[in-house]
């Protein structure tokens, strides 16, 4: 990999093109739509997978005769594991590459999950979530990663927003299983279902799914593979003698190191307040929701109308703030999504008697909590330069699976405390307004950098 110090525009020729002025200035090919649907489908098996214990948790509560306590741990064992393997993913992808990553992820939490069938304990299986939230942690931020390297800048949240919300289809695909699977075959037959089908997957994406053409030009490695993509996006480009470039500033050191450097610093903490925040609600909602309102004594069909009507505000919220975010000022559009998500949150338990009023309020919470997520992790990848998004998304998403942790366990305290349910959605609800808080600052703190804008480093493929 060649590195320079020079401003752009410094170096000329006709050999030389600029990786981000090519793609901001062409319609998004056809390949580039076909690479989305690839990251969609991983994002959509990760969500099957991240929220199948929810589902399963009454079942096994009742057949191995469990309180809340162990369902708890085993839910935090696994978040704990999703941590984990967010935070080692990012550095080695962002060294050895993204696919490599996300392939081996796949194929961790596949495997993972179908063996955890046949689990006889609820340590065992509580030991396996946790080796599984590795491959977990591993496949999400380094999709997101990919997804966003192929996408032109005007374009970034529009474009990965759909895909984030595999997740959430992957959740409501799970809700729609359980609904089928668990009662005639068992709680087994929904981690059999988790296992296959990324399993079948694999081979797909070993062949389909390309490296990232940005880490290509960075690291320097597989210029004919590079060239391979390159002219899959633009068959009718001539690439014969041509030697790519990325104009960006990016920092000195390590990737890890990078995310402490000047310029990066106060973004950083920024998008980990964020993430910290949201995910301890997300995930809190995806643990426990169910066995909340179970516990409300609603029905079945209502309960299922009402985690599907948070579903789809994730699902729906994701790609109506990533069309936002092109076309505003981002930081503000999330943190208007927070509040609103913040007071719907609080307002729940109050109005979980009123059918119409909890699924409206169920579907802004899930448009300010999951779908403001998912656009978190893409505000993280136009935030970090190359050589160290990888680490930038996926740390971020480490630091915000630290608050689902924290969720899992609070959770079960709360409902071991008999906690009244309206006190449980309004303490639950305080972190939102903080991740407003953090966005209003992220976004007073780029607008400082421009200011005082620094050269460009050139990262170039030959």
């Amino acid at each position: 990999m060649e590195q320079t110090n020079r401003n752009a525009g410094s170096e000329s020729g006709e050999s030389r093109i600029e990786l981000r002025a090519f793609l901001n200035a062409r319609r998004v090919s056809g390949y580039q739509y076909f690479i989305f649907f690839l990251c969609f489908l991983i994002m959509l098996l990760d969500g099957y997978d991240t929220v199948v214990v929810g589902f399963i948790a009454p079942a096994l509560m009742q057949a191995w005769t469990l309180g809340h306590g162990g369902v708890a741990w085993m839910f935090g064992m696994g978040l704990s594991g999703l941590a984990l393997g967010s935070f080692f993913s990012g550095p080695v992808a962002d060294r050895f590459g993204r696919k490599g990553v996300i392939l081996g992820s796949v194929a961790l939490f596949g495997a993972v999950s179908l063996l955890s069938a046949w689990s006889s304990s609820i340590a065992i299986l509580t030991f396996l979530r946790f080796l599984g939230g590795l491959g977990l942690g591993g496949a999400m931020p380094n999709t997101y990663t990919l997804a966003a390297e192929f996408c032109p800048d005007r374009l970034r949240a529009t474009l990965v927003a759909p895909v984030g919300c595999g997740i959430s289809a992957g959740g409501m695909l799970c809700g729609v299983l359980a609904a089928h699977l668990i009662g005639p075959y068992g709680w087994p037959s929904m981690l059999i279902v988790g296992g296959v089908l990324p399993l079948l997957l694999l081979p797909l994406l070993l062949f389909a799914l390309p490296e990232s053409i940005r880490y290509r030009v960075a690291s320097g490695k597989g210029k004919d593979r590079l060239l391979a993509t390159m002219r899959a996006i633009a068959p009718e480009q001539e690439f014969a003698g041509r030697h790519f470039v990325i104009e960006e500033i990016a920092a000195a050191g390590t990737p890890v190191r990078a995310l402490f450097a000047t310029g990066l610093l106060g973004g950083t903490i920024l998008l980990w307040i964020a993430a910290f925040s949201c995910l301890l609600v997300v995930y809190f909602l995806g643990n426990w929701l169910p066995t909340l309102i179970g516990g409300a004594g609603i029905g079945l069909s209502r309960a299922a109308l009402m985690t599907a009507m948070y579903l789809a505000g994730n699902t729906l919220g994701a790609v109506v703030l990533g069309y936002c975010m092109d076309r505003c000022n981002p930081q503000y559009v999330l943190a208007a999504a927070f509040v609103l998500a913040g007071i719907a949150m609080a307002s729940f338990g109050g109005l979980i008697a009123a059918p119409l009023l909890s699924l409206l309020a169920l579907f802004v919470t899930g448009v300010g909590s999951g779908g403001a997520m998912t656009c978190i992790n893409i505000l993280g990848a136009g935030f970090y330069p190359t050589p160290s998004r990888a680490t930038g998304v996926s740390w971020t998403l480490a630091i915000g699976r630290l608050g689902s942790v924290c969720s899992s366990f609070a959770g079960g305290a709360m409902l071991a405390a008999d906690w009244p349910l309206e006190s449980i959605f309004a303490a639950i609800a305080a972190p939102i307004f903080v991740a407003a808080a953090s966005m209003l600052a992220l976004s007073a703190y780029r607008q400082s950098l421009k200011r005082f804008p620094r050269p460009a480093i050139i990262l170039s493929s030959s």
